[in-house]
């Protein structure tokens, strides 16, 4: 007797992004694309560069060090997801699974590819949220960047173009490559103190950006 059932873990998945996918507000369809869309985050990235510059001033070293330890999160996150695992893995996004793609709530034809195994959106977050929280080391900042990547994968369930099964991957490879890359940044150089004045100003985007989305799909 087998302990899991493959097919009735695959289905379980199936049913249980039915029950979180979509709504019937437009208003909350237009935030969910806002938030999914990753150039919203850019001035969130721009408050962590700003952190990092102001600790670390003037050795650019260092600076360029963390640049290139986010720029790795990324890459060993997400890039090799959706060139090497999501084409070899090829299992269907639900919008467009031959089996429930009709039933799941599409907004504005937004589908993505058409492989979504596993979540991109959910690794690339978790690892850069994993990296920097680690780094910085403050307890209300570890919070809004774990919230952070969480929100950027509930509006992929919503937008229904990834099952519950690929975030859940996606964010255990996201802690992986994040918790990763800083043992290797601190096998290259020991970790700065970081100072909670400057930590507000990520936090303060981070909420602004968030409100922004909010205003837009209302205006």
């Amino acid at each position: 007797m087998r302990l899991f059932d493959m097919e009735e873990i695959i289905q379980f998945d199936k049913q249980l992004l039915l029950m979180v996918n979509g709504s019937d507000s437009v208003f909350l369809d237009y935030v969910v694309l806002t938030l999914t869309n990753a150039k919203t985050w850019i001035p969130l990235y721009l408050g962590l560069f700003y952190v990092v510059v102001m600790t670390h001033k003037p050795n650019w070293r260092d600076i360029l060090l963390i640049l290139a330890a986010a720029g790795l999160c990324v890459l060993l996150a997400g890039t090799i997801d959706d060139t090497i695992v999501k084409p070899l893995v090829a299992r269907w996004r639900p919008t467009h699974d031959p089996q429930i793609g009709a039933l799941v709530d599409v907004v504005n034809d937004y589908r993505g590819g058409n492989y979504g195994f596993f979540s991109a959106h959910a690794a690339n977050t978790f690892s850069i949220a994993l990296f920097f929280s680690l780094l910085m080391r403050h307890r209300l900042f570890v919070c809004f960047m774990v919230g952070w990547s969480l929100i950027n994968c509930w509006t992929r369930l919503y937008l229904g173009v990834h099952y519950p099964g690929d975030i859940t991957v996606g964010l255990l490879w996201g802690a992986l490559v994040g918790y990763g890359v800083y043992r290797l940044y601190c096998r290259i150089t020991i970790p700065a103190r970081y100072d909670m004045r400057h930590l507000w100003v990520p936090i303060g985007i981070l909420c602004l950006t968030i409100l922004f989305a909010f205003v837009k799909a209302a205006l």
